[in-house]
């Protein structure tokens, strides 16, 4: 799914609330108007060109989410820890896990040993683990 892929590329090596913090994230971007209104349109909003193939291929560090467009191969290597993350992501989705925003409300986040310019103009609302959450002012 969208949503585990997008939770084990951000944060695989996070404990579980660092992991729901990447989830709420996601989802409070697919309740706003300012995003696409679907997982899978959160995680791949931003440029994308086509390549020769008629193939639609995200533009480096152009994206929402890092590991999207950073060029890389999106293929899963720790496969038990996706099945973890992919059950997480599951229980989240389908209610069975008792899901409340723990970033509150946050739409933006970055790891800590980053400074974006664009923290500076929105409101800190949570620090988990190596990841900073902000939401707009």
């Amino acid at each position: 799914s969208c949503l585990a892929h997008n939770i084990y590329f951000e944060s695989r090596n996070e404990s579980t609330a660092g992991q729901l913090g990447v989830a709420n994230v996601t989802l409070n971007r697919v309740y706003s108007e300012k995003y696409p209104n679907t997982i899978c349109g959160v995680i791949m909003d931003g440029p994308h060109y086509t390549n020769w193939r008629g193939i639609e291929i995200p533009i480096k560090n152009k994206c929402q989410f890092s590991w999207y467009c950073d060029g890389k191969n999106d293929s899963v290597k720790d496969s038990e820890k996706y099945v973890e993350v992919y059950l997480l992501a599951n229980d989240i989705l389908n209610g069975g896990y008792e899901l409340f925003d723990i970033t509150d409300g946050a739409m933006h986040y970055h790891a800590d040993y980053v400074n974006p310019s664009w923290a500076s103009s929105m409101v800190r609302t949570a620090k988990i683990d190596t990841h900073i959450f902000y939401r707009l002012k």
